[in-house]
């Protein structure tokens, strides 16, 4: 968005006087539980920032300007299509991967950015070199400075509500001097988000699409979406048939404790809603980890019995490792080897919580196998990866 004759915005800030301060947020990530969970439980005692920039010109729009309404933003004007962008996760770093825009500069966890599953598509990289973690011991806002970002999908209440230390007018500077804040965090639900409208994930996808100009591509994936998922129920047992599966990330790669998720309606549980699986967790009170932090040992498990345990976990495992890591632990654990699914080998990894486009194809397709193996065969391919290579390419 500038040229060699024109400052950025950081620059602006730089030669003005201007003085930022980095005052790294404390928090703490790591382990096996979610770290989206962890990250957010985070506590500190530093500053947003040490010292307040002080913009030296507004900004102004010119003839090319345009509108977007992203919720809980609302309409925001973008001067020109943005070049330089950051997702606030994996979900809406897959947007735009999807819509042929690259990698975004930096998420907040690039550990929680499974790119493994572009390996499948011809033309994509698995690769995340380059790309930087916004979480570092908190989210400093100089570090928003230095990316010089055109545009943030960042939901701000996430920020106010779940980053230590931001403030309302954090967001508004870093909206006002850097680039707009227009992310909705819709992988999990909130209190702080009951005022506004949970998007689904081409809901979302279409936010992007018309921030970039590239709603074609966004019509075009959601029509493969449509026909790919259409596709896959049609062979779906009777909904007698589906299993009772529990979601859960465990509390160490040996543990003795778990954290429980409820499968509800925002993104992260798609493809499981998608695959008409039924949750274990339904009919009892206990809650998503997201909602009060809680744990279950296996004492708990064992009432509950589910047919399928889906493990979230801190990384990407191969199929083999996982059963190495996880199975067998089980399967040598006193309690734990007494579990129906542990006895019939029904213990799989879930993912992470985070899907775009082409994650949840990839996601959908993986879990359709584990769940329905009479169903799909190991060796099929449920989605089409040269049409989203094409549709990511441009040629619609």
């Amino acid at each position: 968005m500038s040229d060699d004759t024109t400052p950025t915005r950081r620059e602006c800030l730089k030669y003005g006087g201007a003085v930022v301060g980095g005052g790294l947020l404390a928090g703490c990530t790591g382990g096996e539980a979610d770290t989206e969970a962890q990250r957010t439980s985070a506590g500190g005692t530093a500053t947003a920032s040490e010292a307040e920039p002080t913009p030296t010109t507004p900004k102004t729009t010119t003839d090319t300007a345009y509108d977007v309404t992203i919720e809980p933003a609302g309409t925001v004007t973008f001067p020109s299509v943005p070049d330089i962008w950051v997702a606030e996760n994996a979900s809406w770093a897959d947007m735009g991967v999807a819509l042929g825009l690259g990698k975004p500069s930096a998420v907040v966890l690039t550990g929680e950015y499974r790119t493994w599953h572009y390996e499948d598509v011809p033309g994509l990289s698995a690769s995340k070199d380059g790309m930087t973690s916004l979480w570092q011991d908190g989210i400093a806002k100089e570090l928003l400075y230095d990316i010089d970002a055109d545009v943030h999908f960042i939901d701000p209440n996430y920020l106010v509500n779940l980053i230590p230390n931001w403030e309302r007018a954090d967001v508004k500077e870093i909206a006002e001097n850097v680039g707009p804040v227009c992310g909705n965090t819709s992988f999990s639900t909130y209190p702080w988000h009951e005022g506004y409208p949970y998007y689904d994930l081409y809901e979302a996808t279409e936010k992007v699409a018309q921030v970039f100009h590239r709603t074609d591509r966004y019509r075009a994936l959601k029509t493969l979406h449509d026909e790919t998922i259409s596709g896959i129920r049609d062979r779906l047992p009777p909904e007698g048939d589906r299993p009772e599966v529990a979601l859960l990330s465990p509390g160490s790669p040996e543990p003795e404790k778990f954290y429980p998720y409820r499968i509800g309606e925002t993104t992260a549980y798609k493809h499981w809603r998608d695959l008409g699986v039924s949750d274990a967790l339904a009919d009892t009170d206990i809650q998503s980890f997201t909602s009060d932090r809680g744990t279950i040992d296996f004492e708990a498990l064992l009432e509950i019995d589910p047919e399928v345990l889906l493990f979230y976990t801190d990384r990407h495992r191969t199929p083999a490792a996982f059963r190495e890591t996880y199975l067998s632990h089980l399967q040598g654990h006193d309690t734990g080897q007494t579990l129906t699914a542990v006895q019939n080998g029904e213990v799989h990894p879930a993912g992470g919580m985070y899907q775009g486009p082409i994650l949840n194809l990839s996601k959908t397709e993986r879990a359709a196998k584990q769940l329905y193996p009479g169903e799909f065969d190991a060796d099929e391919q449920l989605y089409d990866r040269q049409r989203v290579a094409d549709i990511v390419a441009g040629n619609i």
